[in-house]
């Protein structure tokens, strides 16, 4: 299930949410979204429910033991998660890939049984992870209650795509939070706000980028090759931060604050810039359990230029069990470490006109690498873009025959809202004489929005979400 499916829409969403307002107890609640939670995920992944409750239980008893004991027992049981943890997601996620790899190495087969990749692992494995060192860091936010940490970790609005939630950030909201008209028309705003970027612009971009990455890369032109690029760099971002946009709604209905997850990353002006404003709260994760506990910035230049290396190759690793990912995390790693040795003059002031285009070069090629089957496909569409040709004229014309008037408004629009445009606009609007008319406006524009989506959802369009991959 997912939440621009007409079953969430229109059967799950309003059932939870009537249970949830006809309650008043916290606890009540709390159990509520957390069967709720286990219903959703059930939907779409019954085989892997267990899985999630081991995960959950194991996390829960181990966030008890990391309370108890001497500093190097203590420790003992967070290495123990963290085996636990990533134990399992290498076992389900990257145990094919590890095999494949070895056997190239060793000139070997490998008979690695194929394993079902549960939806959400990548994120509920971390969120778990979370908790314990949460706790062994800070005693105070051990949770004795198995529901509240059954609801931490398998939230349904950022169960199985994120945002992923530091327990730190949420474990007072677990025990404390209002349920107000405010809060849920808010939330509803936000949500629609998501699906909209989602269903009407990611996917139409989907559409163009699937078929460009389907073609033959021989017989690719240069110009659709990079309206495929394009397309796809505007699908991820689209799809990913309408569905977070669609989860921190959902949150606010039901008294949870998520933080951002996106904020303009294609403004930005440099890499470093880039990674401030893209998948905050995985870059944040990976900043507060990795890159800190490796020593940071603290050890000397050379330290910190691996650890911040190894944080990129753990990036891309995350993302997928292919060679692909894993070059994606690393151009923006080097990359990143060019800027901090001023090989690429970021910080100067004669490069500030270019420094967008450069950080939109690099987003573009380094998203055809992550959208890619393999490095060589990959190679073939970097080509394409960058050596001009024609290309087959029959290919050409199958690319350009999607390039429909409502590609082109979809398109038009995701230019626009990659940039604080709209928001700008809604913040001087709020300090005039016309705040009331600019908020009637918003609520009337997010039902048009609305009706939208539920007419493309209705038709059977096109309607996949990018993130479930990981």
């Amino acid at each position: 299930m997912t939440f621009s499916s007409l079953a969430f829409l229109f059967i799950f969403f309003p059932l939870t949410f009537i249970l949830y307002a006809l309650t008043k107890s916290i606890k009540v609640r709390n159990i509520i979204l957390a069967a709720a939670s286990i219903v959703f995920y059930a939907f779409g992944e019954p085989s892997a429910v267990v899985l999630l409750l081991l995960s959950v239980a194991c996390n829960y008893i181990l966030g008890i033991l990391v309370t108890k004991g001497d500093a190097k027992t203590r420790k003992m049981y967070v290495v123990t998660a963290a085996v636990i943890n990533i134990g399992l997601l290498i076992g389900f996620k990257y145990l094919g890939f590890f095999g494949s790899v070895i056997g190239g190495l060793t000139n070997s087969e490998l008979n690695v049984p194929y394993i079902r990749l549960p939806i959400g692992i990548s994120f509920f494995t971390f969120q778990g992870l979370s908790y314990v060192i949460d706790v062994y860091r800070n005693k105070k936010l051990l949770q004795r209650n198995p529901f509240y940490v059954l609801l931490y970790i398998s939230f349904f609005p950022q169960l199985i795509a994120g945002p992923i939630v530091r327990y730190e950030d949420i474990s007072y909201q677990l025990r404390h939070r209002e349920f107000s008209s405010d809060r849920v028309s808010r939330g509803i705003l936000r949500f629609i706000f998501g699906l909209g970027k989602k269903v009407l612009v990611a996917n139409q971009m989907g559409l163009v980028a699937d078929k460009v990455f389907s073609c033959s890369t021989d017989s690719l032109g240069t110009a659709p090759a990079w309206i495929g690029a394009l397309s796809y760099t505007l699908q991820i971002f689209f799809d990913f931060s309408g569905y977070s946009d669609m989860a921190i709604g959902l949150g606010c209905i039901f008294g949870f604050d998520f933080k951002e997850n996106f904020n303009y990353p294609f403004i930005s002006s440099s890499i470093q810039d880039f990674w401030r404003r893209w998948h905050i709260s995985l870059s944040t994760w990976f900043k507060e359990y990795v890159y800190i506990p490796l020593g940071g910035n603290r050890k000397g230049k050379l330290r910190t230029d691996f650890n911040k290396l190894f944080v990129f190759f753990l990036t891309g690793l995350w993302h997928g069990a292919n060679f692909t990912f894993i070059v994606w995390g690393l151009i923006h790693g080097v990359c990143q470490f060019l800027e901090n040795h001023d090989i690429i003059p970021v910080k100067k002031k004669w490069f500030k006109p270019f420094s967008h285009i450069y950080v939109l070069l690099v987003t573009v090629t380094a998203f055809v690498v992550f959208r890619a089957d393999s490095m060589a496909h990959a190679a073939g569409v970097l080509t394409d873009m960058f050596n001009i040709k024609a290309g087959n004229a029959a290919v050409n014309n199958e690319v350009f025959a999607l390039i429909s008037p409502l590609f082109v408004v979809s398109f038009m629009f995701a230019v626009l809202l990659s940039a604080p445009v709209f928001r700008k606009i809604e913040a001087k609007m709020a300090d005039s004489d016309y705040s009331e008319g600019c908020m009637i406006a918003e609520y009337a524009c997010s039902l048009l929005i609305y009706v939208l989506c539920i007419l493309s959802l209705s038709s059977g369009s096109y309607n996949p979400f990018i993130y479930f991959r990981f």
